[in-house]
């Protein structure tokens, strides 16, 4: 904590910025450039990597900044969505910001919005938030900085930010109604953040590789075309995979899919080293790969003992690695049928998700309870239920609305035995499961009855 809090206390900045979400979701750079601008431009004191991708961003940005911070330096990150508080959105070598410090730079940023309104709109919740991590950056001065994108690339309020380093990990359809209804166009979108000047990585492939590599060229920016990761076997807590100057190498996140990312975030240390940015040498990147913690993205906890995996899974790519990892994950977790706690937001592919995840061996017998998150995109809870009987007719389908009741039902539900439960489909719904299962004191919001 750097200073007591100015004018709003952490409930009041929070109820603020929330109530920015009544104007949705507005892609363009002219709100946030302004508001960057009134503020001094903060996202000039920061160097780093700016990444976008459908899949696999906070993956690669947890591995490179587990790598970064093995070697000494202080890392500056933006994991998106939050899972159980707002203030997850801005860390430090991991470590949310406090909420003295939230409130009083919230407070900041608020307090020159009004002027960016009147010329250019009312500021979105999400642009607010991106000024307030720029601000908290300038301030502290991490020596890297790595920002996930939000929603595309070309139109994200984080891409008023160059760092020198632009990553598209990877392109599928997600966000059609935003960024178009092909691989090509949502593409383009992503490929966008690459800036005159910058290094370029990417994971992508097919029809997006030769957008991505379309625009580097254009611009004459170097660009690293990255394969996954020899993938050479996994066990309960992770996998090894072959990389190119590390040999044999152990990852600490599950799923084979992690094989692309960390291959993703082996090249954006390249890149940052080249930039002249931060040089991971290969014994903290070893450290760093292997002790790397994604919180909610195939996470296993356990509680009263039940396993418990944790994973976004919000969209049929993602699903279909969720699916992979299950069957892989098999061998190591208790006997029994699986549960699965899902949601889904309203506007996703949510056939698309259930067909993906249905192709697991370990669903064939699963439990699927159907909840939803209280977010206004949400899908009601029996309308997912009857997306999940439509096409599993003979699967046990259950309705509970409230998400904590549904991760309770799993937990207690007698069919199951000890198999172990899924949470998945919405990194919301995620996020309400691990804060109700998982007591991490970093994430816990000041109590509202302390300042009564």
């Amino acid at each position: 904590m750097t200073e007591a809090p100015v004018g709003l206390d952490y409930r009041q900045a929070l109820h603020a910025l929330e109530a920015r979400g009544r104007f949705g979701v507005r892609l363009g750079l002219g709100r946030t450039r302004a508001l960057l601008d009134r503020l001094g431009h903060p996202e000039r004191a920061v160097r780093g990597a700016l990444v976008a991708g459908t899949n696999g961003k906070g993956s690669v940005l947890a591995l490179a900044a587990a790598a970064l911070r093995a070697a000494g330096y202080r890392v500056g990150s933006t994991p998106k969505p939050h899972l159980v508080t707002y203030r997850e959105r801005v860390q430090i070598d991991g470590r949310p910001i406090d909420p003295d410090d939230f409130a009083r730079l919230a407070d900041r940023v608020l307090a020159v919005s009004d002027a960016v309104a009147r010329r250019h709109g009312e500021p979105t919740e999400f642009e607010l938030l991106t000024a307030l991590v720029f601000t908290r950056f300038a301030e502290v001065r991490p020596d890297v900085a790595l920002v996930e994108v939000g929603l595309g690339g070309r139109l994200d309020a984080t891409h008023a930010w160059d760092g020198g380093v632009a990553v598209v990990t990877n392109v599928d359809l997600d966000h059609t109604d935003r960024l178009g209804d092909t691989i090509t166009a949502i593409a383009r979108e992503k490929a966008a953040i690459i800036m005159r000047g910058d290094l370029a990585v990417t994971g992508a492939s097919g029809d997006a590789l030769t957008v991505v590599r379309r625009r580097a060229s254009r611009l004459d920016v170097p660009l690293t075309d990255v394969r996954p990761a020899p993938l050479l076997g996994w066990d309960r807590d992770g996998i090894e995979v072959e990389l190119a100057g590390l040999g044999r190498t152990r990852v600490g996140l599950r799923g084979r899919h992690q094989a692309a990312n960390v291959a993703i975030a082996d090249a954006l240390l390249d890149a940052l080293e080249a930039a002249g940015v931060a040089s991971a040498p290969a014994a903290a990147r070893r450290t760093g790969y292997a002790t790397t913690v994604w919180p909610g993205r195939l996470e296993l906890v356990t509680v009263d003992g039940r396993e418990v995996l944790l994973d976004g899974a919000h969209n049929p790519a993602g699903a279909a690695a969720l699916a992979i990892a299950l069957d892989d994950l098999g061998p190591f977790l208790a006997d029994g049928p699986l549960t699965l706690v899902t949601a889904s937001m309203a506007d996703k592919d949510v056939d698309g998700v259930i067909a993906a995840l249905s192709r697991a061996g370990a669903m064939a017998r699963a439990t699927i309870v159907c909840t939803s998150p209280g977010v206004a995109r949400a899908m009601g809870a029996a309308d997912l239920a009857a997306h999940w009987r439509a096409q599993r007719p003979t699967a046990r389908v259950l309705v509970e609305p409230d998400p904590v009741a549904a991760v309770r039902r799993a937990l207690e539900h007698p069919a199951a035995g000890n198999g172990p439960i899924v949470v998945a489909g919405s990194l919301y719904l995620v996020g309400a499961a691990r804060g109700h299962l998982v007591d991490d004191p970093d994430l816990r919001d000041p109590d509202p009855s302390e300042d009564a």
